[in-house]
């Protein structure tokens, strides 16, 4: 297989336990995928495990890429959706777990396990699946072979994988292989280029080049400036209006935009009792405007009353909607918006929007690395939520991918 100097580095370690950190495309779910492989080819009596944060990223990495390496490498294998795992004729069976419960990693063995993607769990909860994930690689190997586990992933801040491979690095027994995007020569000629449109300043250091940057202190929106990101613009006859709407008891919030040239401006900002008041405000503000409405998936299945649904409340208010099944994960909203903010391709009119003004300074990290939470209903975090539900429909990040072929 042709590799790359660090792919080789990981692929070839016999340290105990070897951390992987690199940046998007640098082909580390590849080379994961050819060790977890690998050691199953070497190891047909024993077992291998490959650990995601989630069964959507199973479903994506042991559907996908793992079918795709062995059918390049010429091997015949069954796939067991069920059971999540891949048996390779001749080899036994790779199984694939998710971290995201960590109570359920029981009643099995391994020799080889691999972590992909760690940092996407909070601390807490992936500390105890790597605890879990350790206790189950005890199967014996008959030479004696010591059991490895082994981690990749992109850094997500100072969280588990700074901890376990930088904090609490063993010389003894661990080695870390550091990747750039750069060192990847496959990639579409603009990929680079379109990571660092799309994504804030800050972590260019950590998509790009693998390294661990603060991710979580002090200003969530630290981009955000009154002066440079304002507006004077406001609402006209002819706008389509973008909300951006959060439901809270006592305090569901409505962020208004409107879209110039692609740059969308934040207009007006209204705060609602329930969701039924939330069509009659913007019924008695806006009631020749056309209106979509970006709102918190939750809503799908959250009732304000008996019989309907919050998104359906909106829809009986005669709203286009536009929601996603769920809602993205917390820390790519934020990086929508902050990305927006640092290139300068929104706008915020801070007279008719005060409190998201207010919010967008004020919202910080807490103690624990996560967005703080206010009590009560129309408090800084909902201001923020709100916008960043819309920011992240139109606007959002799309994590980068690449398929990379083997021999590539």
């Amino acid at each position: 297989m042709k590799l790359n100097s660090k792919q080789g580095e990981f692929l070839l370690s016999k340290a105990k336990n070897t951390g992987f950190v690199a940046g998007f495309g640098s082909g580390k779910s590849y080379v994961a995928t050819l060790k977890c492989i690998q050691k199953k080819l070497e190891n047909p009596t024993l077992t291998v495990a490959y650990y995601l944060p989630n069964y959507g990223l199973i479903r994506d990495i042991a559907w996908d890429k793992f079918p795709m390496l062995l059918h390049e490498m010429g091997y015949t294998f069954r796939i067991n959706k069920s059971d999540k795992e891949i048996i390779i004729d001749g080899a036994g069976k790779i199984i694939f777990r998710s971290m995201d419960n960590p109570d359920t990693i029981i009643g099995y063995e391994t020799f080889y396990s691999l972590i992909d993607e760690c940092d996407i769990l909070p601390m807490d909860k992936m500390e105890n699946a790597y605890n879990k994930i350790l206790a189950r690689n005890r199967q014996k190997h008959p030479t004696g072979e010591p059991n490895r586990l082994d981690i990749v992933g992109t850094p997500e801040g100072f969280k588990f994988f700074y901890k376990r491979y930088v904090k609490e690095f063993n010389k003894g027994t661990d080695l870390l292989v550091r990747a750039s995007t750069y060192s990847n020569k496959h990639l579409p000629i603009d990929y680079i280029d379109t990571l660092k449109q799309q994504y804030p300043s800050n972590l260019i250091e950590a998509y790009l080049n693998g390294h661990f940057v603060n991710l979580t202190s002090g200003n969530i929106y630290s981009y955000y400036d009154r002066a440079r990101h304002h507006s004077g613009r406001k609402i006209r006859d002819t706008d389509v209006l973008h909300i951006g709407q959060d439901f809270n008891t006592g305090g569901c919030v409505s962020i208004v935009f409107v879209i110039d040239d692609d740059i969308p401006i934040a207009v007006d900002e209204v705060v609602s009792k329930d969701t039924f008041t939330v069509v009659t405000n913007l019924q008695a503000r806006y009631p020749e405007h056309t209106i979509v409405i970006y709102p918190d998936a939750s809503g799908a299945s959250n009732k304000t009353s008996a019989q309907r649904t919050d998104l359906q409340i909106l829809k009986d208010g005669g709203y286009v909607i536009r929601a996603k099944a769920k809602n993205p994960a917390v820390m790519d909203r934020i990086n929508s918006a902050n990305s927006l903010f640092d290139h300068n391709t929104i706008k915020v009119n801070e007279d008719s929007c005060p409190r998201l003004a207010e919010a967008l300074e004020q919202h910080s990290w807490d103690e624990k690395g996560e967005p703080e939470k206010f009590n009560g209903g129309g408090t800084v975090d909902d201001f923020t939520d709100a916008m960043g539900y819309f920011l992240f429909y139109k606007f959002g990040i799309i994590r980068a991918r690449t398929i990379i072929k083997a021999g590539t």
